[in-house]
């Protein structure tokens, strides 16, 4: 018997999948829990229908990811730090303050665990950090930390 999972089955496959499975399986287990329905006609045609949409979806959120990598690529974050001799700063520059910097100066919000930054940043400069947009999209902001006064 042809049936769609609702859930991730183990053994059978995942959430919105065309399986074939025994029909006592089917009838006695899967559809009673909710974990499938019928492969009917009717079924199959919601199933190609959701399955495009969320196509569409994520077409659209990688379009979105694509301009916003190109919008940052042309943003530096400016942050006053105090420094000591030879640029060396008392602390240091995290991800943390590089995206609070970044929403107050440019208005774009992201996410601090989405800016990859190996270690912090410790002296006075220009630094090229990455930013992990969307899987397989990054950014990369320049950052530059001036002396405060």
């Amino acid at each position: 018997m042809k049936v769609i999972l609702q859930a991730d089955v183990k053994g059978q496959g995942k959430k919105g999948d065309l399986v074939n499975v025994s029909d006592g399986y089917a009838r006695n287990y899967l559809i009673p829990k909710g974990l499938a329905v019928e492969a009917t006609n009717a079924n199959v045609n919601v199933m190609k229908m959701q399955k495009a949409a969320q196509a569409f979806k994520k077409e659209k959120e990688l379009a979105q990811a694509k301009e916003l990598a190109q919008k940052l690529s042309k943003v530096t974050v400016t942050i006053k730090a105090k420094a000591g001799e030879n640029g060396k700063l008392f602390g240091s520059i995290t991800s943390k303050d590089i995206a609070e910097t970044l929403k107050s100066q440019h208005k774009i919000s992201i996410d601090k665990r989405k800016i990859d930054l190996p270690e912090a940043i410790k002296t006075l400069g220009t630094t090229n950090v990455e930013v992990k947009i969307y899987p397989e999209v990054t950014g990369k902001i320049k950052v530059s930390v001036i002396e405060e006064k």
